[in-house]
Parts: structure tokens; C-alpha cells; sequence
């Protein structure tokens, strides 16, 4: 299980790495074209939710791989996870598919679970 949860938190750190780094660099018209909820968002929202992402990133791996205060993991894998219900429900009241934040939900709640 140690192993299974490793490979979720590597992944989910690359993935919400990669989003945060985009969203709280990029201005909102570079992001327009691949992420069309942005138009619902200010600027300002968008980079702190990619600070979010960036933290968690960070907090889904550092913290466990050095033994210092490692309760941060789970924590940041939770802190996801609620990231994700709100995600789906933008993308719901967009009329969006909802799949990706349902899957990396489920991710989330997996590694949150596994290391509580």
C-alpha cells in the first residue's frame, strides 16, 4: 500500500506542480484557450488558486519524504481534495465534463486516507 500511495502522491504533486506553476504565472487571456473557466475568475483568484496548488504540491510529498511533520501530507491531500468539489462545481454550473476533478478527487481522498 506504501508503494501504491507513493506513486499517487508523485503523480498528483506533478499534476497540481504543473497547474499551479501555470496558473500563477500566466496572465488570463494565455490561459483563456486551455482552461475556459478562468473567464468566472479575477486574475488575483487565479493566481492564489494556483499558490494553493503549488503548496499542496509541495505538501503531498516534502513533508512524509522527510519525516518533518508528515500529518502535512494528509492535510495537504484533503486541502485537494476540497479544491476539487469546488472545482467540479464551477465546471457544473458551466455545463463542463466534471471527469478529470472526479478522478483526481478520488486521488486525493486515497492518499488522505492511506496516510491518516
Amino acid at each position: 500500500m506504501n508503494v501504491v500511495l507513493w506513486v499517487l502522491q508523485i503523480l498528483l504533486a506533478l499534476l497540481f506542480l504543473a497547474a499551479g506553476v501555470a496558473k500563477s504565472t500566466m496572465p488570463k487571456d494565455r490561459l483563456q484557450p486551455r482552461l475556459p473557466y478562468v473567464e468566472d475568475f479575477s486574475q488575483g483568484q487565479m493566481r492564489a488558486i494556483g499558490v494553493v496548488e503549488l503548496l499542496a504540491a509541495i505538501g503531498l510529498v516534502l513533508p512524509w519524504a522527510t519525516g518533518i511533520a508528515p500529518v502535512l501530507t494528509p492535510l495537504a491531500a484533503a486541502g485537494l481534495a476540497v479544491t476539487m468539489v469546488l472545482a467540479a462545481a464551477v465546471h457544473r454550473r458551466r455545463k463542463e465534463p466534471m471527469t478529470v476533478n472526479l478522478v483526481l478527487l478520488a486521488m486525493t481522498v486515497i492518499v488522505a486516507v492511506g496516510r491518516f
